[in-house]
């Protein structure tokens, strides 16, 4: 016999203790549901795989943020774009910011807000699998449910359980944090385009929350991209950049490395009870592979579609809700012009110039995107090997 609704073992499971399925559980915990979130990790904050970066609009449109504690973020006001060359130019518009955050006790400061609401977090359980029920789904060595939100990460089992769609495009990336390292100009988000280095992205430096965050990412297609060694691959970065940015005989105190997912959506996100958040959804800009703020947001947002919905008060979320989630368009035409057209002689001409410096600006800033005209308006030439002290 089925179980009936009123005897399963909760309203719904999240799987996955990330941004985008905390978020939706911390929405459903707060509409008064019985939320479990399932995460094979013990700890939250462990093996992350992001940079961490929040940027102004998810802390303007995001109030679940607003309790962020101050010692775990770090604001920084600009961008710093450098060309192959190692030329750059400084981008800002006015009020804007990025925040830098200590990023794994940020995970665990968001668990604890979830769970104070009323979340179930079930860490060091591994999502196995789910049959569909009548009233919802029966998942593998953790009980029955009438909902499932997927949002464990890029390579989702809960979408190849429920039949959805998988990323399939994907930029592999890696980054070492330096503690107790300091940067001469840590008010810039100092990014890097070199095809050598980057084929399809770029390569970062910023000063994070006690330390130096430094990586970069590459495209990746549907795997990890053959011959790719990502300490060899930072190693030569740190090795480019010495001149503007030496950290050559600093010793890493913790590398992240893994897959982004940069081919916008996956199709389908969703099915009857059962819909895709966050990395899982492919819910990655194709541009900026920031997913952070999107995650959140609409993280949130079904979470309260299907507390709707489970309360009898809207139809499921799997149907027209998930018409909301981002399209990606034009950021999908630009990656895919970057992905073909990507120059280090053209980016090495460029950068300076009005066109280039408003595409930047709609990049890092969307649309408030500007060239802050009281920066150098032209390409500040990289200092010399020899005018930096080995």
């Amino acid at each position: 016999m089925r179980q009936s609704e009123s005897r399963l073992d909760s309203d719904c499971v999240v799987v996955g203790a990330s941004f985008g399925g905390l978020a939706s559980a911390h929405a459903l915990a707060t509409a008064g549901l019985r939320v479990t979130v399932v995460e094979k990790k013990t700890d939250p904050g462990a093996k992350l795989h992001t940079t961490g970066i929040i940027v102004k609009d998810a802390v303007d449109q995001i109030p679940l943020l607003d309790s962020l504690p101050a010692a775990l973020v770090r604001r920084i006001p600009g961008v710093r774009l450098y060309a192959p060359n190692l030329t750059f130019v400084d981008l800002s518009a006015p009020g804007y910011y990025f925040l830098a955050t200590d990023t794994p006790n940020v995970m665990r400061w968001l668990a604890a807000i979830t769970e104070r609401a009323g979340a179930k977090l079930a860490f060091g359980a591994a999502f196995m699998g789910m049959q569909r029920e009548r009233s919802g789904f029966a998942l593998d060595g953790i009980g029955s449910t009438r909902f499932v939100i997927g949002a464990d990460g890029p390579r989702s089992k809960v979408a190849r359980s429920a039949g959805l769609g998988t990323n399939e495009r994907f930029l592999a990336g890696v980054e070492h944090e330096f503690a107790g390292v300091a940067l001469a100009d840590p008010g810039k988000l100092h990014c890097f385009i070199d095809r050598q280095l980057a084929p399809g992205y770029i390569a970062w430096v910023l000063a994070g929350v006690g330390g130096v965050q430094a990586g970069l990412a590459r495209r990746a297609g549907k795997a990890e991209p053959g011959g790719w060694r990502p300490d060899d691959a930072m190693a030569a970065f740190l090795t480019k950049i010495a001149p503007v940015i030496d950290l050559r005989n600093a010793r890493p105190s913790s590398v992240r490395a893994g897959l982004i997912p940069c081919g916008g959506m996956v199709r389908p996100v969703a099915a009857p009870r059962v819909l895709l958040v966050g990395d899982a959804a492919g819910m990655v800009s194709p541009v900026t592979a920031g997913g952070i703020h999107t995650a959140l947001k609409h993280g949130l947002a079904a979470g309260n579609a299907v507390a709707d919905f489970l309360r009898g008060k809207a139809e499921d979320p799997s149907g027209p809700f998930v018409r909301s989630y981002p399209k990606f368009r034009l950021k999908r035409l630009l990656r895919w012009g970057f992905d073909r057209f990507q120059t280090d002689f053209a980016f090495n001409w460029l950068l300076a110039t009005r066109p280039m410096r408003a595409a930047a600006g709609l990049v890092y800033f969307h649309h408030k995107g500007v060239f802050d005209p009281n920066e150098a308006t032209l390409p500040v030439a990289a200092p010399s090997e020899e005018d930096y002290p080995q």
